[in-house]
């Protein structure tokens, strides 16, 4: 319950409520999912919803973070010379 009122609060990933629980992505996937569905299932309509929206994103935060690398790496290539 923990997991999945923190995911709806936060709108977090699977990855992030992972990371701050200490726990793996496929249990956290798995309560959320599936246990989840048996204890509360209107809780669990809840975060997939959340997972819903956090999924049709991904592609978009991946190609920010590979962004975010090569400007990264642009800029240390710039300070150190390097640059082509």
């Amino acid at each position: 319950m923990e997991i999945a009122n923190y995911i709806i609060d936060e709108k977090a990933t699977v990855r992030q409520t992972a990371k701050k629980f200490g726990v793996s992505k496929s249990t956290v996937h798995k309560d959320v999912t599936e246990r989840i569905l048996q204890i509360d299932p209107s809780l669990a309509h809840e975060v997939r919803k959340v997972l819903d929206v956090n999924k049709s994103e991904r592609h978009i935060r991946g190609g920010l973070a590979t962004r975010e690398k090569y400007l990264h790496q642009h800029s240390q290539d710039l300070m150190t010379g390097n640059a082509s």
